[in-house]
């Protein structure tokens, strides 16, 4: 099992966690669930207490991963496998990610 932690707007929003490559979870942190000030993360994410499931990597993480020749690179030089989108998300830690999220291992 592996975990990062999920960031909106440098805000602690929620925890992904990989049960499995069949099984993925998200599910938002009560403090960020209970401000209503506070977006939900993605239109496909709904701030809810109940945990988000997928049997695939959520669509939502899956784009803000490089793509075609830049992801080629990206893997090569992290030495990760091409089809480990957990992995390369948890490689942005610290990076510059499309958007307002980012993520955190500890």
């Amino acid at each position: 099992m592996r975990e990062l932690k999920i960031f909106c707007n440098h805000i602690y929003a929620g925890l992904l966690t990989e049960h499995s490559k069949q099984e993925y979870t998200f599910c938002y942190d009560d403090g960020y669930f209970i401000n209503p000030s506070l977006p939900a993360i993605s239109l496909t994410l709904p701030k809810s207490q109940k945990s988000h499931t997928s049997q695939h990597f959520f669509p939502f993480f899956t784009n803000l991963l490089p793509e075609g020749a830049n992801k080629k690179i990206f893997c090569r030089l992290c030495k990760i496998n091409e089809e480990d989108y957990f992995s390369m998300l948890s490689a942005l830690e610290g990076k510059d990610i499309i958007g307002n999220i980012t993520v955190k291992t500890h």
